[in-house]
């Protein structure tokens, strides 16, 4: 059996905080080895304990979480993030992604959420276990490694656009909540059409989850990012 992985979790509630423990510990393959309230502890934590996971807020009470990340310089590493945060809005979402970070829980969520991206990291750490140093890797192996499961991040299919469709992903993820192609299309500036054709390939490729809201008249598509 692999090692567990050692945990951080940087959360300014302390009774938030004792949540996120309660839901690391209940997974097998994690351990829990800090806990930091501010910016400044998790830097320093984080540097002292060389941790490979940290559950981030962005909401600190002396700088923003992101800024953690900014200030850890070397410390950083292969350091895994799972930011977790009310922050919801597509500028956020967007810095913490130009910053490595791959997996996003916008609060509340329940326990089953954090167990999907732990499960993720655990897929991921093992693959690099397993990948001997100078081997080359196929697609399969590379997509593993850069997204934490295969294929996640594959092209879009001809006519859609890459740009677009990270585009419409993130504000996907930014709504915190089910929305129809119209209230996503007000949003990212774009046609109905348009969003409907690149919600529906999320939802294909796992990415979205598609739900019908049935009322007067013909059912309306429901669409939350799934990722």
């Amino acid at each position: 059996m692999s090692a567990q992985l050692r945990v951080v979790i940087v959360e300014d509630d302390p009774g938030v905080a004792l949540i996120n423990r309660e839901f690391v510990t209940a997974h097998a393959g994690f351990t829990v080895v800090g806990e930091a309230h501010s910016g400044a502890q998790a830097v320093g934590l984080i540097a002292e304990l060389k941790p490979d996971v940290v559950l981030l807020d962005f909401y600190l009470p002396d700088f923003p979480g992101l800024e953690v990340l900014d200030r850890l310089g070397p410390f950083r590493g292969s350091l895994e993030i799972i930011a977790v945060t009310a922050a919801r809005d597509v500028e956020s979402v967007r810095q913490a992604r130009a910053r490595g970070v791959r997996h996003y829980l916008v609060k509340p969520f329940m326990a089953s959420a954090l167990f999907e991206r732990l499960d993720e990291v655990a897929r991921q750490f093992d693959t690099v276990r397993r990948t001997s140093r100078g081997k080359l890797l196929d697609q399969r192996s590379v997509d593993a490694l850069i997204a934490g499961t295969p294929g996640r991040y594959a092209p879009p299919p001809k006519g859609l656009s890459e740009a677009t469709l990270q585009r419409v992903h993130l504000a996907l993820q930014a709504a915190g909540t089910d929305v129809s192609a119209a209230e996503l299309a007000g949003r990212v500036g774009m046609s109905r059409v348009g969003v409907r054709r690149y919600l529906e390939h999320l939802v294909d490729v796992g990415r979205a989850t598609l739900t019908p809201r049935y009322g007067a008249g013909r059912p309306e598509n429901r669409y939350r990012s799934g990722s």
